[in-house]
């Protein structure tokens, strides 16, 4: 699944405009995820269970070694147009709400359901409704 939505960001950035969204057609009804073409994911990203029920909104960007549980939402809030980045080596747990113009640092981990709408700083462990950091762990 990762691989046909790389396909079809190379076929987007290089202005072929009817394959990349019949790629993301076909991801939307073969795995259940919400994955354009413009979004900007790094390397070795993870998707649990190829992507069930994620939803990333296209102008979202994702950072290196990330992991995405399932039904994760990350997109933007009505009225605003900044939507969130995600550092490198984030966990984000299934079910977690990523919303608004916030930056998640390096290294987070967000807790299953929480709902994160203000900035994280890097090392920080986040849960609850809405998400508060409970902890910063040790920087390696």
């Amino acid at each position: 699944m990762l691989k046909l939505y790389r396909l079809a960001n190379f076929l987007s950035r290089n202005n072929i405009p009817v394959l990349p969204k019949l790629i993301y057609y076909f991801n939307r009804v073969v795995f259940s995820v919400v994955l354009p073409a413009s979004t900007q994911i790094g390397k070795n990203v993870i998707l649990g269970y190829q992507g069930l029920g994620i939803v990333i909104h296209p102008r979202v960007i994702i950072g290196d070694g990330v992991v995405i549980g399932t039904n994760v939402t990350i997109g933007g809030r009505s009225k605003i147009y900044a939507v969130p980045i995600i550092g490198n080596d984030t966990v984000i747990g299934s079910g977690a709400k990523i919303l608004g113009p916030i930056k998640v640092g390096h290294h987070v981990d967000i807790g299953a359901n929480a709902v994160v709408i203000n900035d994280v700083p890097d090392y920080a462990v986040v849960v609850g409704v809405p998400a508060k950091v409970i902890r910063i762990k040790n920087k390696l």
